[in-house]
């Protein structure tokens, strides 16, 4: 399975939290899955860091490859169907994550309920 990490599962994923569900870190620390981190998530964390309203470590991007993430860049064809996904989440960093999940078929590792709604398959973190 390829998982799909939300920004909160990263960052829980990075510090070991034990908010992380136990099926969502069995599935994270599984070799046999590839697990992906967005650019919109490093993205996101970057605004609400500078914007003080995320707690996350400040080397995202060297804490992401420290534990062998693959990193996922965001294509045209990601924005396009992350602008044409039905309005069941308003947040445009959440839409892009769908959509990159629905295009790459992986799995979202997420407890957000708006994402749940659409139709990528999502392990609860």
């Amino acid at each position: 399975m390829n998982l799909l990490l939300d920004t909160h599962a990263l960052i829980w994923a990075l510090e070991n939290n034990p908010t992380l569900s136990h099926a969502a870190r069995e599935a994270i620390v599984d070799g046999h899955n590839l697990v992906f981190v967005s650019a919109v998530s490093v993205w996101e964390i970057s605004i609400k860091r500078a914007l003080g309203k995320l707690r996350a470590p400040d080397n995202v991007i060297e804490e992401v490859n420290l534990h062998r993430f693959t990193p996922l860049g965001i294509s045209l064809a990601h924005a396009d169907l992350a602008g044409q996904l039905p309005a069941l989440h308003q947040d445009p960093f959440d839409r892009m994550l769908v959509a990159q999940a629905t295009l790459e078929k992986l799995t979202i590792v997420t407890r957000d309920e708006n994402i749940q709604q659409y139709q990528a398959p999502c392990i609860t973190a």
